[in-house]
């Protein structure tokens, strides 16, 4: 049995597929984790959906912020943006059982000394406390009152934690720091804005996983949605969006032996096995 952790999906099937190929995985025997944004901006989200939905109890995924995005545009609560490609869901027969399937999954995921999750962990957050915050979250993404958590998801404020927050503002900061934040202060205040290299981050801030003293540095953090960070493999953080929707590759590591594998944006071509 393997563990494999596949870095964001976003729509791109034909990828995913030759990766799974390429590790020879075997849904009777392996894991799949997929940290999230597993649908939009690729050319085949609607199969992707339904592939890992079949895979049942053998892929994990963590929710990202264009599968939130997905689900809050099929509630009405927000329009498709200009490159959106989630057409192909929200017009599809299966349409309500692939979302209900989606409202599901968790926001994080803790086994042994591994956390996966989108985007990243706010510096004062310990696991255990990230745990409890993301059980808040996906407790209400299931609940009847879900559309009304759509409509008060989007916006960037407060950009920081404050145990005293409630209501839509403690479930609105979690999300963002789950699935949005890449940089963040040493205090914890987010910068949604910043997308590009380490080297360029704004004065003031750093990546969110470089914070000294985080709460969380014991444990191994696997997460994604960063493209222009690229592969990162540390002994505390993997961080697997390699940019497959902008000309990169897919990106998987066995987490057993941490071996990666990897395979181009153009399908076909050039599947390669990195040592």
């Amino acid at each position: 049995m393997a563990t494999f952790a596949i870095g964001d999906l976003q729509g791109c099937y034909q990828e995913f597929r030759d990766l799974l190929e390429l590790v020879r995985f075997d849904p009777a025997e392996d894991k799949l984790w997929l940290v999230g944004d597993i649908v939009n901006r690729g050319p085949d989200s609607l199969a992707v959906l339904r592939f890992v939905r079949g895979l049942k109890d053998a892929a994990i995924m963590v929710l990202g912020n264009h599968d939130l995005h997905l689900l809050m545009v099929a509630e009405g609560c927000v329009k498709l943006h200009r490159n959106d490609t989630l057409n192909d869901i929200l017009g599809a027969p299966d349409r309500d059982e692939l979302l209900h399937w989606l409202r599901q999954q968790k926001l994080l995921h803790v086994e042994g000394s591994y956390v996966m999750v989108h985007a990243g962990l706010l510096p004062s957050w310990s696991v255990a406390q990230a745990s409890l915050l993301a059980k808040i979250v996906e407790t209400a993404l299931r609940s009847r009152d879900f559309h009304a958590l759509c409509r008060n998801m989007y916006g960037n404020q407060p950009d920081h934690w404050d145990g005293s927050f409630e209501g839509y503002e403690r479930l609105r900061v979690i999300i963002n720091a789950m699935t949005r934040m890449r940089v963040c202060t040493a205090g914890g205040k987010m910068d949604f804005g910043y997308k590009g290299v380490i080297q360029d981050i704004p004065a003031g801030y750093l990546p969110w996983f470089d914070i000294p003293n985080r709460a969380s540095q014991e444990a191994t953090i696997i997460c994604g949605h960063w493209s222009a960070l690229g592969l990162q493999i540390r002994d505390n953080l993997i961080a697997l969006d390699t940019g497959c929707l902008w000309g990169g590759s897919l990106t998987a590591i066995r987490l057993e032996d941490r071996r990666v594998f990897q395979v181009s944006c153009a399908a076909g071509e050039g599947i390669r096995h990195l040592q």
